[in-house]
């Protein structure tokens, strides 16, 4: 069909595109373009060569082929055919194949967990268990039973499977065969079909019946059609004929091993890291890619709101892309690397979708076996990546995907932590980035304390590791104002030189010099930073019975307060507290630092002890912290984070602590020089506290 314009007859490709319409203003056209049985097919010849040259999986080849014919049929100006070009380029690129092996030296990996971070025992110990278990696992030799009536064959295959490293053997009948796999398990049997009393096909039926993952590989001399389809249909994963071909028997037992341990050898919890900022969780995953030599990726989670940041998008007009999964492993060449998923606990969904809800099949070892990225459209194994998650907490990550880790909390350092680490990590490292190699500055030992104690409160490093860097700069700068040359001439860094350089001391302890007052109580807190304490304060004035809540309280906590305010007024006679005190009167409980939201169920105890203290008139210790959940009937419930505020009122300058007598247990599991810097005073009820908290 041809098409008039003006006197020029041009053939009209199938549709007529907008650019070959005249342009408006002159009457100069576009050229014409050639249709596709006209173009020169070397492109996509070259594009069909590195397709089959990729060593795609079958699969996933077809698929490619498939799109290179539609390809074929476009117009090379269509939008869709370079949306074509560039999706199947990146099938191509991605290491279908790829893998780096990993080292298994256990005693390597803890030599490089043991110089790279100092404490951190528990974390350490669950890593090195996940690497044991590898081990093991790569290690392990394959079970083969041979079954055979027939003395000469059984021996000769047993002695065949045996040079291949396979822990094989033999059964002389199919009775011998079924006690023997009731007795242990195998990952494959090699039976003869027929035998005496029991043949092949009755051992394959008690297989499965005892063993239902067994493989099973049946060999006959009588190789019929019918015999193979009764021998599949009930379960056989191969029917081998007589006389045996030795090389078709190893490849076959090899292709049924491969199968059964498929995405097997990489299953196992995913590990999330969950700690306040600067514990070393990012450093952590550092050193276990460095220990098992895989290549290392960092993904970070926070503030992403979009569900197509982790499945991609659909292939549906130009610039779509894969999810950042996919992106990072095909930037990375391997498909086992190490994943760090940071910020798993700052996710956020909206109209977009939840990428929280995405993460569910990525982090499912059942299910990312075959996960599908939108834009790729085709299945893409993860389970060879080892994913490690990190959170600052626990309490924003949805209870699908949390159901999913395996959580090990990093807890924060301790002083003596934090002066091993400063000595033999920070202080060197800051000492080569200020150019300090030659005139190395030696802080002692109070220069380090005074740093940690007066100028950081934290539960990490990262403010010790600046104020270390600020020092070293300004010792710098005063060589160079010296024209110091020599190292003697640099002194040492003592207290007295950190105060000169920081300035004064930024922090104080929170209990040093406050006077005990009525109706103030101090109590121990566990947040997403790390151990605080707080201070609760009471105050009771003519009103209307209400009860004031004030201090930017979550829900939980202003219930832990009615609870408290319940209990005194049941318990008014135990406590010499006046029946009617909460008549005609308004109670108002304030818990200072408005600006920062509180929450948690183990505010209760502080709050009864502040009313107490308010309504007896009797002051509250306040070198005396306390933590636990009071209900109605007065018992105290056990709280978590012990050690995190344990070290919270340590640095408080605090000596006693109280906590629930059921938290015992992780009493018993403090550090020794944490447990022993604190007196530690457990109850049960409210009564047994009294007298020793109210002056």
């Amino acid at each position: 069909m041809c098409r008039r314009k003006g006197r020029q007859r041009v053939k009209a490709p199938p549709p007529i595109p907008n650019w070959l319409t005249m342009r408006i203003f002159g009457k100069e056209k576009e050229p014409d373009r050639p249709a596709a049985e006209d173009r020169d097919p070397s492109d996509l010849d070259l594009l069909r060569e590195s397709i089959l040259n990729a060593a795609l999986p079958a699969n996933i080849e077809k698929v490619a082929l498939d799109e290179l014919a539609v390809l074929a049929k476009s117009n090379v100006d269509a939008a869709e055919y370079t949306i074509g070009v560039n999706y199947l380029n990146y099938l191509i690129s991605l290491p279908w194949h790829k893998t780096t092996p990993d080292n298994l030296d256990i005693e390597r990996a803890e030599r490089i967990l043991d110089q790279e971070h100092f404490g951190l025992t528990e974390i350490k110990e669950r890593i090195l268990e996940h690497l044991a278990v590898r081990i093991l696992k790569s290690s392990s030799r394959p079970k083969i039973l041979v079954v055979d009536d027939d003395e000469i064959a059984r021996r000769n295959l047993q002695h065949v499977l045996s040079q291949e490293n396979y822990l094989v053997k033999p059964a002389a009948n199919g009775e011998e065969a079924l006690r023997l796999m009731a007795a242990e398990r195998f990952d494959v049997v090699v039976t003869d079909y027929r035998m005496e009393k029991v043949d092949g096909l009755a051992v394959l039926e008690g297989a499965k019946v005892i063993s239902p993952e067994t493989t099973i590989i049946m060999v006959t001399g009588h190789a019929t059609m019918p015999t193979a389809v009764q021998a599949m249909r009930k379960g056989s994963y191969h029917v081998l004929a007589k006389p045996l071909k030795l090389d078709e028997l190893r490849q076959t037992i090899r292709e049924a091993l491969a199968e059964k341990t498929a995405g097997l050898e990489n299953r196992g919890p995913i590990l999330c890291l969950v700690g306040p900022p600067g514990t070393g969780k990012t450093s952590l995953q550092k050193s276990i890619a460095r220990s098992l030599e895989r290549k290392f990726i960092r993904l970070s989670l926070a503030g992403i709101k979009d569900e197509a940041e982790i499945r991609g998008h659909r292939r549906s007009y130009v610039g779509a892309l894969p999810g950042r999964i996919i992106q990072e492993i095909r930037r990375c060449e391997s498909r086992n690397p190490v994943f760090m998923l940071d910020e798993i606990d700052k996710l956020s969904g909206e109209f977009k979708g939840d990428p929280a809800a995405a993460l569910l099949e990525v982090l499912d070892q059942q299910q990312n076996a075959h996960f599908t990225d939108h834009y790729l459209d085709v299945p893409f194994d993860l389970s060879k990546v080892m994913f490690v998650a990190t959170a600052n907490s626990v309490d924003t990550i949805p209870a699908p995907l949390l159901d999913r880790l395996e959580v090990l909390y990093l807890s924060g350092y301790m002083l003596e932590e934090k002066a091993e680490i400063a000595r033999h990590h920070l202080i060197p490292r800051a000492i080569r980035e200020a150019g300090l190699n030659d005139w190395s500055p030696t802080f002692t030992a109070p220069a380090i304390e005074k740093i940690i104690t007066e100028y950081t409160r934290e539960a990490g490093l990262r403010n010790l590791q600046r104020q270390i860097a600020a020092i070293c700069r300004k010792t710098a700068r005063e060589i160079l104002k010296q024209q110091a040359t020599a190292p003697e001439t640099v002194q040492s860094i003592t207290p007295e030189k950190v105060e000169e350089l920081l300035g004064p001391r930024k922090y104080f302890q929170e209990t040093a010099g406050l006077k005990e007052r009525i109706g103030v109580a101090t109590g121990l807190a566990w947040t997403g930073m790390g151990g605080e304490i707080i201070f609760v304060e009471a105050t009771i004035m003519q009103g209307h019975n209400n009860l004031i809540l004030t201090g930017s309280l979550g829900e939980v906590m202003k219930e832990s307060a009615q609870a408290a305010l319940s209990y005194l007024r049941s318990n008014t006679a135990r406590f010499n507290i006046p029946a009617d005190f909460f008549e005609n009167t308004d109670i108002h409980i304030h818990i200072p630092g408005g600006g920062i939201p509180k929450d948690g169920p183990s505010a209760g105890l502080t709050i009864a002890v502040a009313l107490l203290s308010l309504l007896t008139k009797r002051p509250a210790r306040l070198d005396i912290a306390l933590s636990g959940e009071l209900t109605l009937t007065g018992r105290i419930l056990p709280v978590g984070g012990i050690k995190e505020k344990m070290m919270a009122a340590r640095r408080a300058g605090i000596k006693t602590v109280i906590f629930p007598e059921k938290n015992l247990g992780n009493l018993k599991e403090m550090p020794p020089a944490l447990a022993n810097s604190l007196k530690v005073i457990t109850i049960s009820e409210v009564g047994e506290v009294v007298e020793l908290l109210l002056v």
